[in-house]
């Protein structure tokens, strides 16, 4: 081993041992971690001897063995032994949109049925069922048993009660051996998906230890595949999360992500393509740990699995409730943003980015431009297929001076071709600067910019990328159907097999199909229309396999993206034609010699792009002349 070796390997050493030292946990942090492994410990003790109480006071039969269980039950249990034992029993709270039901066991929220929609396959539509979901608290005694209220049972405090204007209310109560008690209300408003939760305490302060002013929280639930196409779905389901002085933020929705928060959160989102279960705590939470797992087997009827751990306020004396508020319902834009326009400014719960309708411009032009667009052809008609129409003619007319722009400047590079032709057989290809010289002073002569042609084209850019962002996420594109597509929202397959191909996958969408066919069309027009193409022959092919390329990125996204895009295309060719037919060639190369004559008497102007590119090709040919 040479000296050289031995200090890289000296250096890599010490490395390792300052990033050692760096991250090193300190004093604090070690304690922390002990308390935390010492509480994971001490809740995995209590409930092995909570399960051999209940279990041995199930099988003995004589009294005095019942009394020994009932004590065991007691040291177990502390002041909650009066909840451990009990029957799951099931209350329910419905309006004309959702259907909820509670178990008396943890008091929480057992099952919840949205009632106006379905699965792709027609059932009763669940965003979760049994134990799919679970909610429920870290509860502490005073002698140290630590104990959760999910698996405690709780009892009602009456019947479901209907106020005036329809809201319905549900209380379950965990008792104690004692007058203490704590409250779980449920309030759930008529026509509504937002459900009030709150916990009230009642002289908790006498069971739990001095001190206490936060409970630990535990959020988890799997989610369903709703949707036919598997793969997009789990394209937009994700668990996001809003920090109280923040933006959305999201965990990875294409593989498995722990993230911790140790800022304020006001607000958890457990999301799926078009339906979430959000969780806002009014007071904050004051940190959360998420997890988010993707189902591996791609026959389950679970795509993912989320869990949250929160630390949320909580006053044992009752003085001050603790409440939340829960969305259980569909991700429409419109729902989702009218639980702000009430609050101010600073306080807005912003539900509505859990849409993903692209980031900054993109995202400008579908809530100020599609989105009221879309809203204003939806009041005056119910067929979703025509309201995409009726915004594709829209967008085209918008854009149409774009188009005509565009045009325009192809037909200036045609006209100009034998001109161009003349100098490229003049000019050898050797050259290849001296003849690209004399093209961009052949179109300075005549005013002709190679540029103006793109800027249209990438003026409409947003909108296109704004329209793809907008469809797949459009709700209100839910399995309706137009012409031969079933459902807008997902594939309009007009063959299917059994075996998955690379790319294309189990399927043949007709609409992309058709996107694809115009959009070669187009491609080909525009090819055509352009002059000087034979200087790049293989950009031609390339922009005809474009189009193909799309079709297999495209065949699994929804058909009404794929729809949109093939009445645009088609739009796009009938103006094309259109326009091909009221400009005249001849008249339009008359007017562009006509300005090089009267370019030729005007003094030349100096620093124009014609002339930085000419310095440009300049200092090149004086680089290229320096090498050689």
């Amino acid at each position: 081993m040479d000296k050289n070796t031995i200090i890289g390997f000296s250096l890599i050493g010490l490395i390792l041992l300052g990033f050692w030292q760096l991250n090193k946990p300190n004093e604090k942090e070690v304690l922390a971690q002990k308390r935390y492994n010492d509480s994971i410990a001490l809740v995995q003790q209590v409930k092995v001897q909570a399960e051999t109480a209940i279990n041995k006071t199930a099988t003995v039969s004589n009294d005095s063995t019942i009394e020994t269980d009932t004590a065991a039950i007691s040291s177990s249990f502390g002041d909650f032994s009066a909840s451990a034992k009990g029957e799951e029993k099931f209350y329910t709270l419905e309006n004309e949109l959702i259907k909820l039901t509670i178990s008396s066991k943890g008091g929480r929220i057992y099952s919840a049925q949205l009632k106006n929609y379905k699965t792709h396959d027609t059932l009763p539509l669940m965003l979760f069922d049994a134990e799919e979901s679970s909610m429920g608290f870290t509860l502490v005694t005073k002698n140290n048993r630590v104990l959760n209220s999910k698996d405690l049972y709780f009892e009602p405090v009456s019947t479901v009660t209907k106020d005036a204007s329809g809201n319905q209310t549900l209380i379950m109560r965990l008792k104690t051996t004692g007058t203490a008690y704590m409250d779980f209300a449920y309030t759930l408003p008529t026509k509504n998906y937002m459900l009030s939760f709150g916990i009230k305490a009642n002289g908790m302060n006498a069971v739990m230890p001095a001190g206490i002013n936060s409970l630990d929280m535990q959020w988890s639930s799997k989610i369903r595949q709703q949707e036919m196409s598997r793969s997009t779905e789990n394209r937009y389901a994700a668990i996001e999360y809003k920090y109280v002085a923040d933006d959305v933020e999201k965990l990875s929705e294409s593989k498995n992500e722990e993230k911790e928060l140790p800022n304020k959160v006001k607000w958890i989102a457990f999301k799926d393509q078009f339906f979430s279960s959000i969780l806002i705590a009014n007071q904050d939470f004051t940190s959360a740990t998420l997890k988010s797992e993707v189902e591996e087997n791609e026959t389950s009827k679970f795509l993912k699995a989320y869990k949250a751990e929160m630390t949320v306020a909580f006053d044992p004396t009752g003085k001050v409730p603790t409440t939340f508020q829960l969305f259980l319902g569909p991700n429409q834009y419109k729902i989702l943003s009218n639980y702000d326009k009430e609050l101010p400014t600073d306080s807005k719960l912003k539900l509505n980015q859990i849409i993903p309708l692209g980031w900054a411009i993109f995202g400008w032009v579908n809530r100020y431009a599609i989105i009221p667009m879309f809203n204003l052809f939806s009041q005056f008609m119910s067929n979703f297929g025509l309201i995409i129409l009726l915004m594709t003619i829209a967008i085209k007319l918008v854009l149409s001076p774009l188009t005509y722009k565009s045009y325009i400047s192809s037909a200036k590079m045609r006209v100009l071709k034998p001109e161009i032709d003349e100098i490229n057989a003049r000019i050898p290809a050797e050259k290849a600067a001296e003849r690209q010289k004399a093209t961009m002073e052949l179109y300075g002569k005549v005013g002709v910019s190679p540029l103006s042609g793109c800027l249209p084209s990438l003026l409409q850019m947003p909108i296109l990328i704004a329209l793809f962002n907008f469809f797949p996420a459009s709700i209100e594109l839910r399995q309706q159907s137009f012409l031969w597509a079933k459902d807008l929202s997902s594939y309009d397959a007009i063959f299917t097999w059994s075996t998955h191909i690379p790319l294309i996958g189990n399927h043949i969408s007709l609409f992309c199909v058709l996107m694809t066919i115009t959009s070669v069309l187009y491609t080909h027009l525009n090819m055509a229309s352009s002059g000087g193409q034979e200087q790049i022959p293989g950009m031609k092919w390339m922009m005809y396999l474009m189009p193909v390329a799309f079709m297999f990125m495209f065949n699994d996204y929804a058909s009404g993206l794929s729809y949109y895009y093939f009445i645009a295309t088609l739009f796009s060719v009938i103006q094309t034609y259109i326009i091909r037919a009221t400009v005249d060639e001849k008249k339009l190369l008359a007017q562009l010699h006509a300005k090089r004559a009267s370019n030729a008497k005007k003094p030349a102007k100096k620093g124009g792009f014609m002339d930085r590119l000419e310095k440009m090709q300049r200092e090149q040919q004086k680089a290229v002349k320096g090498k050689k």
